[in-house]
């Protein structure tokens, strides 16, 4: 399995833990509207290695994790049902990794490694 050039994973905070089974739908800003690259679903570490293709061109993407979902299953209510992270490739070259840490009244990402 090849690891894709956008990755991401996510650690629910709350619990200190990874956050298993949350869907995540990567897509591009095209013309002002955002199109659907790929989408996937965390697997039992929190993380997407294979989300999208190898290599995406320069651009704006856009991260929706499928937030409230993941909550409901846990019985726990949340205030975010979905948390949209943008962000802009600059280099198609470059890996990005876009972390999302996570708890049922918060959230916060970063560029990581």
């Amino acid at each position: 399995m090849s690891v894709s050039q956008i990755t991401t994973h996510i650690l629910d905070t709350g619990s200190g833990r990874p956050a298993a089974d949350v869907a995540v739908v990567l897509s591009v800003l095209d013309g002002g509207s955002w199109t659907p690259v790929a989408e996937g679903t965390t697997d039992a570490d929190g993380r997407i290695k294979n989300l999208g293709p190898e290599r995406v061109p320069g651009g704006t993407y856009k991260l929706n994790f499928a937030t409230g979902a993941y909550y409901a299953g846990l019985g726990t209510e949340t205030f975010f049902p979905v948390v949209d992270l943008s962000f802009t490739v600059s280099d198609a070259g470059e890996h990005y990794h876009v972390p999302l840490l996570l708890s049922p009244f918060a959230f916060s990402t970063y560029r990581g490694s």
